[in-house]
């Protein structure tokens, strides 16, 4: 399973390196004011992908951290809750 794994992989890879191989033509990017950035297609991809996944991790990292924190606090055991007995001495039966 794990060779399976590694060959889809590696034609994962080669897959985008022939997409790569093949958009090396030069394209023109017009900004405002009448600038403009010519670049390979592949680096204009490449550069839209990861600032799109600089933009998503940006947006997630709150929505991460309030749900590792609401985790964390329902794990811990609630504080200055002392235990409870009943009559007796003994410790009341669990789910009641």
């Amino acid at each position: 399973m794990n060779y399976l794994s590694w060959l889809l992989k590696a034609a994962i890879f080669f897959v985008v390196f022939a997409f790569a191989l093949n958009n090396q033509g030069a394209v023109r990017l017009h900004w405002f004011f009448g600038a403009y950035w010519d670049a390979p297609l592949v680096l204009v991809v490449l550069a839209a992908l990861v600032l799109g996944l600089a933009l998503g991790v940006a947006v997630m990292t709150p929505l991460w951290l309030r749900a590792r924190r609401a985790a964390r606090a329902a794990a811990a055991p609630p504080a200055n809750q002392p235990e409870t007995k009943a009559s007796g001495g003994e410790l009341p039966p669990h789910g009641i």
